[in-house]
């Protein structure tokens, strides 16, 4: 990991180094790229995303509950590969929010190091600030706050930024938490009619990463594999990252493979052989 504008240009400009990798932001992406191919550099591009997950009438709720509340607040939500936008189709929509508050009600902020705690702080005040500000404008726009919403209250919540996990429904078209990469523990949730109007959804974003969908049909699971605009989906399951899966974006969320024979691919120059007889 490199950490510093300063280092990363050096590393970026040096002639002896043939190949950057980053895990940042797509401004960020852009820059390292344009400098990169000043000197015909090989780039492998992270950059995050706005991952969306879809659950149909027929899935597993307890499941796909378990999952959501485990790829959204995982590490207070600042994760590439997560959960970061839900569209529930209308049939299952309410037994689906009451499982994801019941859960989001578990996770009591707090110290690491206190065994009650169940989720940290953000990392920085400006990314908490910045999460505070998607909320809001959510709020703002007519969006209701099903769960959570603020800070917690208390002397222990003094001296780290922390956030409550939130959970927002009618979150209009719009919305910074629909059109932005939302890095913190607020989650956007949509009611949908149809499969056709969950992918519609799922693909209006400049992103593409990572994608899950639940359900019990294996045409719907084959459509959503088939059609979601992402380097990952995951059907009926956790979203984690396997290590002997290639793992990358498309669109905005950059290009090129970590992980799996992909990505020792990125890092190695192949040569062709010919011998004409020794």
């Amino acid at each position: 990991m490199v950490i510093g504008q300063a280092t990363g240009e050096a590393i970026v400009e040096h002639p002896l180094i043939r190949k950057i990798a980053l895990t940042g932001s797509t401004p960020t992406g852009k820059l390292v790229m344009a400098k990169a191919a000043e000197h015909l550099k090989k780039v492998t591009l992270e950059l995050g995303g706005s991952d969306p997950c879809i659950v149909l009438d027929d899935a597993d709720l307890e499941g796909a509950a378990r999952a959501i509340g485990v790829g959204r607040f995982f590490n207070c939500g600042q994760q590439c590969l997560s959960t970061k936008r839900l569209y529930v189709q209308e049939g299952v929509y309410d037994a689906l929010m009451e499982k994801l508050v019941a859960r989001a009600s578990k996770l009591k902020p707090g110290n690491g190091l206190d065994k009650d705690t169940r989720m940290g702080p953000m990392h920085t005040q400006t990314q908490r600030a910045e999460v505070e500000a998607q909320v809001k404008d959510a709020v703002d726009r007519g969006a209701k706050v099903v769960y959570g919403g603020g800070r917690p209250k208390g002397a222990e919540y003094e001296k780290g930024w922390f956030i409550e996990p939130t959970i927002l429904e009618n979150v209009p078209d719009g919305a910074r938490m629909w059109t932005e990469e939302v890095f913190g523990p607020a989650l956007p949730v949509r009611r949908v009619k149809d499969l056709d109007e969950a992918l519609r959804l799922a693909n209006d974003t400049p992103f593409g990463l990572g994608s899950s969908i639940w359900t019990a049909s294996m045409a719907a699971a084959r459509r959503a594999v088939d059609e979601l605009e992402a380097g990952y989906t995951w059907v009926n399951a956790l979203v984690i990252a396997h290590d002997e899966l290639p793992f990358g974006g498309t669109k905005q969320s950059g290009f090129g493979k970590e992980h799996g024979v992909e990505a020792f691919l990125q890092y190695t120059e192949e040569k062709s052989v010919v011998y004409g007889g020794v």
